[in-house]
């Protein structure tokens, strides 16, 4: 009889034991769910205050005067935020192209190498504004190209900026930047294009994104425009010891291009992920 009581007396201990670890850890659980989505938001935030390292695998095709020219290229862009003081940061956004492109003309020769650097310097509150995120800066280009199949061969600078807003799992806004030469090969083209990149975006409880938006640029001395629409999917997960990264893929098709432009194009991209503590 008494060996009875001990065991009910012990399985009401383990019980009991079980349900108030499961109470302690109710809030820690909790705080780690709020946080993955805080991680998932400042990724698809392009002035968050978070250290990322995107890696941007893009091909497009359908190029050239066959439309059999391919052009590929990588972006690797890494994002710094810094303190400015106890309201405001600098987000130090960095694109570096590895590119390789066919010829467009048939028989002609392929050209791959670094292009052209763009670095983007901006000012964002810490806090939104309203209900809004956002920054703006100068913005620089950088004749970094190998060779002038792959870049301006010119130095640039402009404005940019972004507006956004994120509630109820949507993320929209729009980014955008103003660039004109100002030194740089006189035997090149002035430039003076402008880039919207409006988006929108919808994340859900598994912290599956899918993301719509156009990089859309107006050459002003050309007065040419060329829209690509992007649709593609993103998916935060965590490797390792609990690394966070988000996958992207995406597909594009070109509503809007130069004469014998692409057609459409593909993009896989991988973001690693450095949220602070």
């Amino acid at each position: 009889m008494r060996k009875g009581k001990n065991m009910k007396s012990r399985q009401w201990y383990y019980r009991t034991g079980v349900l108030l670890l499961l109470c302690l850890m109710l809030p820690a659980l909790e705080a780690a769910a709020e946080s993955d989505e805080e991680i998932v938001k400042k990724s698809l935030n392009p002035v968050a205050a978070m250290i990322s390292f995107p890696m941007q695998f893009n091909q497009d095709k359908g190029i050239g005067t066959t439309d059999d020219a391919r052009r590929t290229w990588i972006n690797l862009q890494p994002i710094i935020p810094a303190e400015l003081s106890k309201d405001t940061n600098c987000i130090i956004r960095t694109i570096i192209p590895i590119i390789k492109a066919d010829s467009p003309d048939p028989g002609g020769e392929t050209e791959s190498g670094m292009g052209d650097i763009l670095q983007s310097f901006f000012i964002s509150p810490q806090d939104p504004v309203n209900g809004w995120i956002m920054g703006f800066g100068p913005a620089f280009l950088y004749p970094s190209a190998r060779n002038n199949a792959l870049g301006a061969d010119k130095w640039c600078a402009g404005p940019t900026g972004v507006l956004l807003r994120q509630e109820s799992g949507f993320t929209y806004g729009l980014l955008f930047n103003h660039l004109w030469s100002f030194a740089g090969n006189d035997d090149r083209e002035n430039v003076s294009a402008t880039f919207l990149q409006p988006f929108l975006g919808y994340t859900t409880k598994t912290y599956t994104t899918l993301l719509v938006n156009t990089e859309s640029t107006y050459d002003w001395k050309n007065s040419q425009w060329t829209v690509p629409i992007n649709i593609m999917l993103n998916q935060m997960l965590k490797i390792g010891a609990g690394q966070p990264i988000s996958l992207q893929l995406g597909y594009r098709t070109y509503t809007e291009a130069p004469e014998y432009g692409p057609d459409w194009g593909l993009r896989f991209a991988i973001t690693f992920l450095f949220p602070r503590g």
